[in-house]
């Protein structure tokens, strides 16, 4: 046994309700120790061996998935590439045994226990997942699966995934419009939403046939593994989070938790999620990644407390209480990114107005990347954000303003992009501080990173009355 996960302090009493045991992993963790891990067994009837109930392991598979196929889609060689095509649709909405994990892999000193997407969970895809809704801030009204293999149709086609004629960056249109159109989707519209009713997946019932957790325990455990948190992520500051994400080597202590001296991707990694939570929280204006990981804690103390008997409305009420508080401080999560890349591209615009290169120009076009994608992601969640999204979708529009004021304004039958004249850089730099204002009106967004909007004013007053005005 690894003493490491071993809580002190506790009365044998809380022992007693919370649980201490064995982990599938192989060392001990207390469940009451801010720790998302052996929480026990309640489940009327289970016979099995295993002495804990959390899994979520598909969940972690999908994260793994997600950033396996941004980084194939900057392995373009500027040419039409059916292999890499097919490659990275096998990632995006394939099942097939034996897929390589692509990244994260090791670096350095910071090694990681799995190279196979299958030694964390099998037959997994995120086609599957991917919200089916309607993506208005793109043309031709495209579904977000849709919508992701027309970017990878794209991406294979592209030099490093990248089309500096037309503006896009591909892995980051894909990986960033993914983070909201599978994970937050699947976290916010189903699990904690849809299968926290009680007639969805009841508590004193298996999620499946043969399973060791209920259906409410494993829901919950299923929206956690979206959020990509590793299960001792309370324990650490947002600068370690950050760290483990990037695979520093001092991060090597903070991530292995169970002292192996290998990151386990499925419990000790941090995903992209919790990385742009704990992004935000560095500068400690927020705590998004810590109020987020802490409500999934308490939501789901809250379901073992019910010892594999249906929940009680007040319990039930619990879970919606938590459940809003994962909602609202991810959707603030998302929010702050947007304003960090609107003002990204603000900054980038300047820099090229002055002095234009190749390698500038790049750089707009990434940020530009990075910004849509999230905005889309924002919008994938459960509630619909109406006129914040018609505005966000107009302002932002289908395509960066480029240094000759082009701009993409539909895509023709044939796949291909139209362009037209915009009403030119100075405008699409109000566009991007009306973005970081709009953030900040409608989600209340408080890290703000980038911050240019006291820019804002002395920018409309420039170009005169009537300038910026929104695209149509």
């Amino acid at each position: 046994m690894n003493f490491k996960y071993l809580t002190i302090g506790l009365t044998s009493v809380a022992l007693a309700v919370i649980g201490c045991a064995v982990s599938e992993q192989g060392g001990s963790a207390s469940a009451g120790d801010k720790v998302y891990a052996n929480f026990p067994v309640t489940l009327k009837g289970y016979t099995g061996s295993k002495s804990t109930s959390e899994a979520y392991t598909g969940q972690m598979a999908r994260q793994v998935l997600h950033d396996s196929l941004k980084k194939l889609a900057g392995k373009g060689n500027g040419k039409p590439n059916p292999a890499l095509k097919a490659k990275m649709n096998s990632y995006y909405s394939g099942k097939t045994k034996g897929r390589a994990i692509v990244a994260p892999k090791s670096k350095g000193k910071f090694v990681i226990k799995q190279t196979k997407v299958d030694q964390i969970s099998k037959k997994k895809n995120l086609s599957g997942k991917t919200y089916k809704g309607t993506i208005a801030g793109m043309p031709n009204n495209m579904s977000g699966p849709a919508l992701v293999k027309f970017w990878i149709d794209k991406a294979s086609s592209a030099k490093k995934g990248v089309d500096l004629d037309n503006g896009y960056n591909y892995p980051q249109l894909i990986s960033k419009f993914l983070m909201g159109a599978v994970f937050y989707n699947q976290a916010v519209d189903n699990y904690l939403d849809e299968k926290m009713s009680a007639k969805k997946k009841p508590n004193n019932k298996p999620y499946k046939k043969g399973a060791r957790y209920t259906g409410k325990e494993h829901s919950w455990d299923e929206a956690f593994g979206y959020f990509g948190m590793p299960a001792h992520g309370m324990k650490l500051t947002p600068k370690q989070l950050y760290a483990i994400a990037k695979r520093k080597p001092a991060a090597l202590a903070y991530a292995d938790h169970n002292g192996d001296g290998k990151v386990d991707l499925y419990r000790e990694m941090v995903f992209a999620p919790a990385y742009y939570a704990a992004s935000s929280d560095k500068k400690g204006k927020t705590t998004y990644a810590k109020t987020i990981t802490q409500a999934f804690l308490d939501g789901r103390r809250v379901i073992t407390s019910a010892k594999g008997a249906k929940l009680t409305d007040s319990q039930r009420a619990s879970l919606r209480k938590y459940a809003a508080i994962i909602e609202k401080n991810w959707e603030q999560t998302l929010a702050e990114a947007v304003f960090k890349y609107a003002g990204s591209c603000f900054k980038a615009l300047n820099k090229l107005k002055k002095s234009q290169s190749p390698k500038s120009l790049a750089k707009y076009v990434k940020y530009w990347g990075e910004l849509k994608g999230f905005s889309l992601s924002l919008q994938a969640g459960r509630k619909n954000l109406g006129e914040t999204a018609t505005r966000l979708n107009r302002l932002i529009g289908f395509g960066p303003v480029l240094m000759n004021s082009s701009q993409v304004v539909d895509i023709n039958s044939k796949g291909q992009y139209v362009k037209d004249q915009s009403s030119g850089i100075d405008n699409y730099m109000v566009h991007m501080l009306k973005v970081q204002k709009l953030m900040v009106d409608k989600f209340g967004v408080k890290a703000r990173a980038n911050d240019a909007l006291s820019g804002l004013g002395a920018m409309i007053k420039k170009l005169g009355k009537g300038a910026a005005a929104e695209n149509d």
